[in-house]
């Protein structure tokens, strides 16, 4: 998809990645596939941000995404998420177009500073996303603390966010999205701003709680690590698309046995690979 001529040491790494990605040309393309995409392009102030995307996302499926800044991933994110209305091109969840928010959707973000009101406890927080569903208030403290437990927060309840450390207000975002009891879950760079540990920490109760709930997932990470650890797939977009240059370049199968950890799966050679292959995939783009 990269139309540049590329240094003949890319060209060769390039060649065996080959075999690990699919081409975007033809998406696998379900009867009615749970999210699907189909040619969303989306321009913002004359500038085409997203360029024609088609691909389709299976319930259940943990899909992770990545390029480099500016090429559309967290665009892509509202748009799924009915937050950013395509110019041509359609989101469908469960064969319905998205055309605005929905309670099944849930959002959790970078910056959880600011996700979280300052005013409210941790119990408060999440008891807002039950406030706004109209959930009656007798049936709300069950629920908030069967999610506090699931994240680790039960002994954490009545803090303010100002008193808990960054991964816990994350944590305490990712709970109040579990409340929804979402079919769908985007995650914009959530961990992006969190210490190596804090990290993998939640990379892992995250693998879980996607697998204990059933959750599909849209993943935006910079980290291609984190995205070869946590994904069903792996999609690549590019920058500067346009006529001819799409902004789907590349989709990855993630074939590692589930459930992972972050030592064995790290040294599992299909891990390696995908991590050299991916890996070399970008700087080609780059060059």
């Amino acid at each position: 998809m990269i139309s540049a001529p590329a240094p003949a040491h890319v060209t060769a790494r390039a060649a065996l990645a080959a075999s690990a990605f699919h081409s975007p040309a033809s998406p696998p393309m379900q009867a009615t596939p749970f999210l699907r995409f189909d040619g969303v392009t989306i321009r913002l102030g004359g500038r085409e941000i997203l360029s024609p995307t088609s691909f389709d996302v299976a319930r259940g499926e943990f899909v992770c995404i990545v390029g480099p800044s500016g090429c559309g991933k967290t665009t892509l994110l509202r748009a799924a998420s009915g937050l950013v209305t395509a110019s041509a091109g359609e989101v469908r969840r469960n064969g319905v177009k998205m055309t605005e928010p929905s309670r099944e959707v849930a959002f959790v973000f970078q910056d959880y500073g600011r996700a979280l009101l300052p005013w409210r406890t941790v119990e408060g927080n999440v008891s807002l996303a039950l406030e706004a569903a109209g959930v009656p208030a007798a049936e709300r403290a069950p629920r908030i603390a069967d999610v506090l437990g699931k994240v680790g927060l039960a002994r954490h309840a009545h803090k303010f966010p100002v008193q808990l450390s960054g991964g816990m207000q994350q944590r305490a975002q990712i709970a109040r999205c579990l409340a929804q009891k979402p079919e769908l879950m985007m995650m914009d760079e959530p961990f992006g701003a969190l210490d190596a540990l804090t990290r993998q920490s939640l990379q892992d109760e995250l693998a879980r709680l996607v697998r204990d709930d059933g959750l599909t997932v849209l993943f935006v990470t910079h980290d291609l690590e984190e995205a070869i650890y946590l994904g069903d797939r792996v999609i690549a977009l590019q920058a500067n698309p346009g006529p001819g240059r799409p902004s789907l370049a590349r989709m990855i199968d993630v074939k590692i046995p589930r459930p992972r950890d972050q030592l064995s799966t790290k040294e599992h050679p299909d891990y390696l690979r995908l991590r050299r292959e991916l890996f070399a995939f970008i700087e080609q783009g780059h060059d």
